[in-house]
Parts: C-alpha cells; structure tokens; sequence
C-alpha cells in the first residue's frame, strides 16, 4: 500500500492516533471529550501509557486481566472514520509493510460512551439509552460502499440516511444496564442539523417531531447525537463489534436540560466498565 494512502509516523504508528503495532487491544472505549479519559483512568489497575495528538487522546492499561484502551474521538462522525479506520490499521495491519496480518484477529469490540439528547417526551433526564440501531445523516456512508439506507418520507428534501445495526453480541450483553433502547439519529452538526434554530433559523422547523414519529426494525427514533451511526456502519466493514451508550442529557421536546450531567455520566462510565472488563 502507497505511503500516501496508508500515512505512518517516523516511529511507524498510525498517522493521527500515534499508536504502533500491538498498542491496540481487543477491547476498546470511545469518549468525545479527551478530559472524560480522566473520570475513567482512576478504575484501571494500571495504566502503561496516555498520550495525545490534537483531540485525539490515548489511554491503555487494564482492569482486572482485561486489556482496554480509552480513546477520545472529539465530535462527529469526520473524526470516527479517522479513529476507526486508523484502530484498525494498528490492531490488524503489518505497519511496516503496511498490509493486512496473514493471520485473522479476534474482532474488536468497541463501546462508545457518550452523551445525547432525547427526541421523546417519555425518557427522563439522566437516563441511559442503548442504540440498538443509528441512521446517519452525516452521510459519511455514501462514501464508501454500504447497502442500507432508510427513507424518510417526509425529509424527501434531504439524501435518505444510512442505517446500521449495532453488534448484537454486545447489544445482548449490555441490555440490562440500559433504560431505554432505540434508533439513535447521528446528525452532522450541533446546530441546524439537530434542528436548533439559533442563531441561524433551520431548514426543516418540523426536524425534531418528524424523527420522533419514526419507527425502524421495530424500534422507536429515540434521540440525537453526532457519532453512533458512523461507529455502528464503519465498525461493520472493519470486523467490528461496536455498542454506543448514551447518558440522556438534553429533553428536546420539554427543552430541558440535566442539572448534575457529571453524576449520571460518571454512573454509567463505572457500570459499563464493570461489565465490559468482566470475563465472559
């Protein structure tokens, strides 16, 4: 593969992650914010590094005899492919010779907790909701060559959203830890593309309560976020196993907003590392 395409370090760690060949484990956690990494450093055993580049924020040790690396993603799905695409490279890819390992790997598995805002007037503030499915209108998957798309036929203005299912392996395993579970809608921007019409009015005044009439798979559109269909579809392609958690945050239909957003995600930061480091 052609230095351009495949861009490595003087040290031969991936261009933007800064990690190596046997850096990245098979368990993974994505956060957005790379000072959320510190609420999660205090439940590990012991750390054997922690560095950053730009947002991206890197922090691996263990839990027990569970081998995790943290990593900060920033926001959006244009920095979930740079972190899954490059994770990929490290854990399954010959660096220096930049190609594939003749040898098949174990799939990783990746929890992304994060944060949202519901679109139901039923879930309570400082809820925990389980994506079992996102649909993305970020569009990163018209990029590369996905099948699933879903129509929405009252946003005929707009490209259909790509649809992608969650691993159910870990959809499974995690289910009780969750409130609520739905369709997470991944949007491209914070603003009028999560239907805020400040300051700028929205294109679609209507956004917020045609998404919360939808139904997809048998599941309700829950919320809104800015990662989860981005990890679930490229995850697919790269022989991952991804689950997004979200803390609940934001009520857009009653516009309220959590008055102790530190507690619920410190909560659900302790619950889903117990869980994930736990042998199975």
């Amino acid at each position: 593969m052609p230095a351009s395409e495949i861009i490595l370090n003087p040290d031969q760690s991936v261009y933007h992650l800064h990690l190596k060949n046997g850096e990245v484990p098979q368990k993974v956690i994505t956060v957005g914010d790379p000072d959320r990494i510190d609420w999660i450093a205090p439940h590990f055993d012991f750390i054997e590094f922690d560095r950053s580049f730009r947002e991206f924020r890197s922090l691996k040790g263990r839990i027990g005899s569970a081998e995790i690396l943290v990593i900060s993603t920033g926001i959006g799905t244009d920095n979930i492919d740079i972190v899954l695409n490059e994770l990929h490279l490290a854990y399954a890819w010959d660096l220096e010779r930049r190609e594939p390992f003749k040898e098949e790997r174990p799939a990783i598995e990746l929890i992304r907790l994060g944060t949202s805002g519901t679109l139901r007037e039923d879930i309570p503030l400082d809820s925990i909701l389980q994506s079992e499915g996102a649909l993305g209108f970020d569009y990163l998957m018209y990029f590369y060559q996905w099948p699933e798309f879903h129509t929405v036929k009252e946003l005929k203005a707009f490209p259909d959203p790509y649809l992608a299912m969650g691993s159910e392996q870990l959809r499974s395993r995690f289910k009780g830890q969750a409130d609520f579970h739905g369709i997470t809608v991944t949007a491209d921007g914070f603003y009028g593309p999560q239907g805020r019409s400040l300051p700028l009015p929205a294109r679609q005044p209507q956004w917020l309560e045609i998404l919360a009439n939808q139904e997809v798979q048998g599941y309700p559109v829950t919320n809104l976020e800015m990662e989860t269909a981005g990890i679930y579809a490229l995850g697919r392609l790269l022989n991952m196993e991804c689950l997004s958690l979200s803390a609940i945050l934001a009520n857009r239909r009653k516009q309220e907003f959590s008055k102790n957003p530190e507690a619920i995600l410190k909560a659900m930061i302790a619950s889903a590392l117990e869980r994930f480091s736990a042998p199975h």
